[in-house]
């Protein structure tokens, strides 16, 4: 069986799409730390926060990194995903093989895909999921001391404990390293069961898999 596209296509395709890996990721990383310091810079290490406050903290930070930090435009997921490469090949239209231009088809409509409304909220849901899995690990470092004779629900006991920021910064580095590093991981098997990453990704495979996509 013919594949749908020819070996130079899938090699141009896969080589855009790990621009994730390296510049994409470099700008993503430094999105996140003007982020980071605009939401905690003011906050001194010896300051403790609760459970509550650091989920307060750790939102406000999504919403700077996913909306846009004050001191730069925001940009797209796309673009941290892919290069403008096609724009290049497309500004030199008199040379572009039909291999290019399928390259090209098939790269405007991954990044089509990636600002649909659609993938926003499986993305949204996907983070969400794992902040979640995230805050719940570190409640463990924020339980009163056993033989506490707080009569409070349990949710309150968590909110009446505090760090200092400065002994929650190496919890987090390691709450990080524990979730990205398990095998099998969890979290990726927490995504995998979310019902709309599956549907997201059976219409994904449909469309890609369609043979009139690839055709001019």
């Amino acid at each position: 069986m013919t594949p749908l596209a020819p070996p130079d296509v899938q090699q141009q395709y896969l080589s855009s799409i790990q621009h994730l890996l390296g510049e994409g990721l470099i700008e993503l990383i430094t999105m996140v730390k003007k982020a980071v310091q605009e939401v905690l810079g003011p906050v001194s290490l010896k300051q403790s926060l609760s459970l509550q406050e650091l989920e307060q903290q750790l939102t406000q930070i999504r919403q700077l990194v996913e909306e846009g930090c004050s001191s730069s435009k925001h940009k797209s997921l796309s673009w941290y995903m892919m290069p403008d490469e096609e724009n290049t090949l497309a500004s030199q239209a008199c040379g572009l093989t039909e291999n290019d231009v399928t390259t090209i088809k098939l790269l405007n409509e991954t990044r089509d895909m990636l600002e649909s409304p659609d993938f926003t909220t499986v993305f949204c849901t996907c983070l969400s999921r794992g902040f979640i899995r995230f805050l719940d690990n570190m409640s463990e470092f924020f339980r009163p001391p056993q033989g506490d004779s707080n009569p409070s629900s349990t949710p309150d006991r968590l909110s009446h404990v505090s760090l200092p920021l400065a002994k929650i910064i190496p919890i987090i580095n390691g709450q990080i390293h524990s979730i990205c590093s398990e095998i099998p991981s969890h979290f990726v098997q927490d995504l995998l069961l979310i019902d709309q990453v599956k549907e997201f990704a059976a219409n994904v495979y449909e469309t890609f898999s369609t043979p009139q996509k690839l055709q001019n």
